[in-house]
């Protein structure tokens, strides 16, 4: 009988996600710089939010996430009737394939893209289509090239998880005005905060019905650990997500430390102009060592290797060091290394690690 107890079709087609590593066997000290996190941490003010709410463990969160809504929308200048709130980002981009996407239709993405853009679509019973990218960057013409008339959904993260590129405003708005009618773009905004002047796409949200844009508290914010996420679009579209929304999908310690830390400016401007500091020292060094690394936009580098052999031994040279950094290869770029943006001694341990290893590689 369990034979005939099966999934929906597209479930078993989903490979199991996979997290940037923590640890590494027989070392007890380690820097974890695999999986894009602040490491400065949260807000103090976000950290105290959420040990306020421990008292009341036992009522269940407010239904309603407008007083957080409102924090978004006061700092990011936006509409807070028009932001839905999630367990990260990742269900914000869920609860759309959910809405928007079934058996027959097609969801769109780049070749090197967030996988949870894969794996939504396959939950949801839709086709995934991967469209190439140029020189690791969104090639819009591609992406307008691979649209048909069963494209609902187009994935862009920009900038893009992980490659660090990103395309310009011009080029996302061509992007949006070349669509079929019945698709709907959605620009994952999770690395938005690292590119300084940049409002993720919110403009083109507010002048457009066919644009919605997702972010999160788990970069630039340090929240990952709570999992906060929101994403702001047409009130149509809204509404909508809203109606597929668990009613008690975020706690009051998520929804209390995510207000906190939106509002906290000057802590969330001293994160950003760290990284923006420690990007470029370790970009420059990286390049210094003779490593291809595309002009990052986000909280990581991705320097290219000779060959994945090479990737892979760095990267137990690191690992023998207590360096945690990415293997990519699961997104198409096995000659790669994703490294986190740390604090000023984790980039240089890593910087003098790699250094290590490429004098000791044979010319």
């Amino acid at each position: 009988m369990t034979d005939q107890i099966i999934p929906q079709p597209g479930i078993l087609d989903i490979a199991l996600y996979q997290g940037g590593a923590s640890s590494v066997a027989g070392v007890t000290k380690v820097t974890k710089l695999s999986s894009n996190e602040n490491p400065f941490g949260p807000s103090p003010r976000a950290i105290a939010a959420a040990q306020a709410t421990l008292g009341g463990l036992h009522r269940y969160p407010p239904i309603d996430h407008s007083p957080l809504c409102r924090a978004i929308a006061d700092v990011n200048g936006l509409d807070a009737d028009r932001i839905i709130c999630g367990v990260g980002s990742d269900e914000i981009i869920t609860f759309l394939c959910q809405a928007y996407a079934g058996p027959g239709d097609e969801v769109l993405y780049t070749e090197h893209g967030f996988s949870m853009y894969r794996i939504s679509a396959l939950a949801a019973g839709a086709t995934p289509v991967v469209a190439p990218e140029t020189d690791r960057t969104t090639d819009v013409d591609a992406l307008l090239a691979a649209c048909t008339d069963r494209t609902r959904l187009v994935f862009i993260a920009n900038p893009n998880n992980p490659t660090g590129t990103m395309i310009d405003a011009a080029e996302v708005t061509r992007l949006a005005e070349g669509l079929p009618p019945q698709a709907l773009l959605v620009l994952d905004g999770a690395y938005a905060e690292f590119v300084g002047d940049f409002d993720g796409g919110a403009a083109l949200v507010d002048a457009r019905e066919n644009v919605v844009m997702t972010r999160t508290f788990s970069k630039l914010y340090g929240l990952g650990g709570l999992r906060i996420g929101w994403g702001y679009g047409p009130r149509a579209i809204i509404d909508v997500l809203q109606r597929v929304r668990g009613p008690f999908n975020l706690s009051l310690m998520q929804l209390q430390a995510a207000e906190a830390a939106v509002r906290d400016v000057d802590y969330a401007r001293f994160c950003r102009d760290e990284n923006t500091r420690l990007r470029a020292y370790l970009t420059d060094a990286l390049r210094g060592l003779g490593l291809a690394v595309d002009t990052p936009h986000g909280n990581f580098v991705l320097p290219r290797f000779a060959s994945q052999a090479q990737a892979e031994a760095c990267d137990l040279h690191l690992q023998a060091r207590g360096l945690i950094v990415r293997r990519v290869a699961g997104y198409g770029l096995p000659e790669c290394l994703r490294i986190t943006v740390g604090d000023e001694a984790s980039c240089r341990a890593v910087v003098d690690g790699i250094a290590a290893f490429l004098q000791a590689v044979p010319a």
